[in-house]
């Protein structure tokens, strides 16, 4: 039992220091998606992303046409001063950071554009986006997202399209592909980006969420969605009811599962090497990534306080001589 991976301890999921440690430690130093180039065509319209108490503003600048352009999309921050990096792929997908502690978008994640290129996200319409609150810690939702035990219970009619009994996680450096069937490779892409955003092209149509941290409530989450179809309203509506139902699926357990975080119920467990490969991916870079921060910033606070000892020491020093000197 040694040798299997653990849980995150329910303690990681109900502290408000521990998220300000995993906000500097993961949020400040990743790559997030935005969404594909069709969610920024109003060139009238800016659009506003908060991630981590961080406001990013997407524009764009090109001339208005009938087509989809990408050249004039450019994502700054809100705060003066902040500089942030981003990056569109081939594909039609935009990618912005936080600050630039992040690495090089090529660095982070490698071997992304190989699969997202076989889509072109260009040819998929923007339909609808919503946004709501949830009590719940973000990585209670990403825990969910990135296993499929739950499914069959969980999800009777993804189930029927998607038998979980096949379904199965490729984690690479920063993102895991989902397969529904390993025999159907090319059937659907389900894909999460570390840390709290994912991409699922299915059913003729695509969907995105964020799960987006409180800066003061660890239990709370806010969740936002976008929906993507080229196909009639009719179509899209269709194919709307049908992930809308698996999200709210979701959204229920992630709840019950807070609750029980909370209060006791369950401290921390063991994973399924196979079944919850996902969870432990995430779980293990997350937790990496807090102790490294945490080495980090205790090594700068020791330097930090031996440069004031040796400061004050030597003006310690320096007013013995001055008193010597006059004695």
């Amino acid at each position: 039992m040694d040798s299997l991976t653990r849980t995150l301890p329910a303690s990681w999921f109900c502290s408000s220091e521990l998220y300000q440690l995993e906000r500097r430690a993961v949020f400040l130093k990743s790559w997030h998606l935005l969404g594909p180039v069709t969610r920024f065509q109003k060139r009238s319209e800016p659009l506003v992303y908060e991630i981590a108490q961080v406001k990013l503003i997407v524009e764009n600048q090109s001339p208005d046409s009938d087509g989809v352009s990408m050249e004039g999309i450019v994502v700054y921050a809100e705060e003066k001063g902040r500089e942030i990096k981003y990056h569109l792929t081939p594909s039609g997908l935009l990618f912005a950071t936080l600050s630039l502690d992040a690495p090089e978008f090529e660095e982070f994640f490698p071997g992304l554009e190989d699969l997202t290129n076989k889509v072109d996200f260009t040819k998929l319409p923007h339909r609808r986006s919503i946004s709501y609150e949830g009590r719940f810690n973000w990585k209670t939702m990403i825990d969910g997202y990135q296993e499929c035990l739950h499914c069959q219970y969980t999800h009777p009619t993804f189930s029927k399209f998607y038998p979980p009994t096949f379904y199965s996680v490729t984690n690479h450096l920063n993102f895991s592909q989902h397969v529904a069937d390993p025999t159907k490779p090319n059937d659907g892409l389900f894909l999460y980006f570390f840390p709290i955003c994912t991409l699922n092209v299915y059913g003729g149509g695509m969907s995105s969420f964020r799960t987006l941290p409180s800066a003061t409530v660890p239990g709370l989450a806010r969740m936002e969605f976008d929906y993507y179809h080229n196909g009639t309203e009719a179509e899209f509506e269709e194919y709307y009811k049908f992930v809308r139902q698996v999200a709210l699926e979701d959204f229920e357990l992630c709840e019950k599962a807070q609750w029980n975080l909370e209060r006791g119920v369950y401290g921390e467990g063991i994973l399924n090497p196979v079944k919850e490969n996902g969870v432990a991916f995430y779980q293990g870079k997350v937790r990496e990534a807090v102790y490294r921060q945490h080495g980090l910033e205790k090594e700068e606070k020791k330097r930090a306080e031996h440069s004031l000892v040796k400061a004050v020491g030597g003006k310690v020093d320096a007013v013995a001589v001055e008193i010597a000197a006059v004695a």
